[in-house]
């Protein structure tokens, strides 16, 4: 059986295999003009879905990326905040010290009680501060509205007690800025162990001058009372009532007693009484209001004078621990800050080696692409004179 090859047969073939070639060559062109080898899907089906997946993984490292600004900005802001904060209270400490000179007249103690109230006026500013975008820093997620207000003369925190956790990097963590109740509102009074204070009533010149804990384990962790049953006689009792020990008062010497231990000066009168126990908290708006009280008062007599004397010295007390809880506070956003930054360089090296993937994917060989566009070059001018060759074919030919 003999197969007919047609005139018709023979112009589709021809014209099918110009324009396949056409179409390898254009091909190669845009691959050449783009720089990319993967035009399309089809080019290289593995690769592209694989390419896809690194594309999503470089914008998640974005997306850490702009949380990590985010984050940055505000515990930033914190950091300058609380370094202000803690520039006030050292000024407070200062003022403080030089209140407790005898030199002084009330009026003198009155000029330092007026500047330490607008110290705490200014603290009360730095703790409603934002972000710049009208976000609270220290309102935990409760941010839309500042967190501290004045009520009845008082300091009252009215944000929550959230502190956002937000993702930098794959699997890293940092915490945002920390809500205001721990920064300003729960801090440790007296050594942050154990705290002690004199009595209201006391009517002698007793001053307390030291206390602390020494023997942990002899602590059971309540609360005793000095008791003075004569101006040089003492007895300790714990929350209980039960004679804990007793002694004689020696001015300047350390009453020891329950692995705690006192230090009182002066002449306290019978009935006179001083109490150490655990430590409490109390927020710094509130130590510095107790500070003010103490410095405006006017004493008269002795023992109003030592009672200023012990209100002022447990003020001190409670400003250097206010002092250092801000401390710790820029410190734990330090941390955090560096943790930041060591994202920062763990996203740079992932976000390099995945566009290193992608170009290995991606971009084009020149070289390679060069040599096949020169090929399928040769190949188009080829199908091309054999298609010119292919016309003369005709026995019109022969007959001449």
């Amino acid at each position: 059986m003999n197969t007919r090859i047609s005139t018709g047969m023979m112009y589709s073939q021809s014209l099918a295999l110009i324009q396949s070639k056409q179409a390898n060559l254009a091909h190669i062109q845009q691959q050449l003009g783009t720089g990319q080898r993967l035009l399309t899907a089809k080019d290289d089906p593995v690769a592209a879905g694989a390419a896809v997946g690194l594309d999503r993984a470089l914008a998640e490292l974005e997306r850490f990326g702009a949380n990590a600004a985010n984050v940055q900005n505000r515990l930033g802001l914190q950091e300058n905040v609380l370094a202000q904060a803690g520039e006030m209270m050292g000024r407070v400490t200062e003022l403080t010290v030089q209140a407790n000179s005898d030199a002084l007249s009330d009026a003198d103690r009155s000029a330092i009680a007026k500047e330490i109230g607008s110290i705490r006026q200014g603290l009360l500013d730095l703790a409603n501060s934002t972000d710049g975008s009208g976000r609270f820093l220290f309102a935990g997620a409760a941010d839309a509205s500042a967190p501290f207000s004045i009520v009845g003369g008082s300091a009252v925190y009215g944000g929550d007690q959230t502190q956002r956790r937000v993702e930098i990097a794959p699997g890293m963590f940092v915490a945002d800025s920390q809500p205001g109740s721990e920064v300003f509102m729960r801090v440790r009074t007296g050594d942050g162990r154990v705290d002690a204070s004199a009595a209201a009533g006391n009517t002698g010149t007793g001053l307390l001058r030291q206390f602390g804990l020494v023997d942990p384990a002899a602590w059971t962790g309540g609360t005793h009372t000095v008791g003075f049953t004569a101006a040089d006689a003492y007895e300790v009792r714990d929350s209980g009532g039960a004679l804990v020990a007793s002694g004689t008062y020696v001015p300047g010497e350390s009453i020891a007693f329950a692995g705690l231990q006192m230090r009182i000066e002066g002449e306290p009168a019978p009935g006179d009484a001083f109490t150490i126990g655990p430590a409490g908290t109390r927020d710094v708006f509130a130590t510095l209001d107790r500070l003010t009280a103490a410095l405006s008062s006017a004493p008269v007599g002795d023992q109003q004078k030592a009672a200023q004397q012990n209100l002022l010295q447990q003020s001190m007390r409670d400003v250097a621990g206010a002092q250092a809880h801000l401390v710790d506070a820029r410190a734990a956003g330090g941390a955090q800050l560096s943790a930041i930054d060591t994202a920062t360089e763990l996203r740079g090296s992932q976000s390099l080696t995945i566009e290193s993937t992608l170009s290995g994917m991606r971009d084009l060989d020149y070289a390679e692409a060069i040599s096949r566009f020169t090929l399928e070059q040769a190949a188009l001018e080829a199908a091309q004179l054999s298609f010119t060759q292919m016309q003369r074919l005709s026995l019109f030919n022969l007959i001449r």
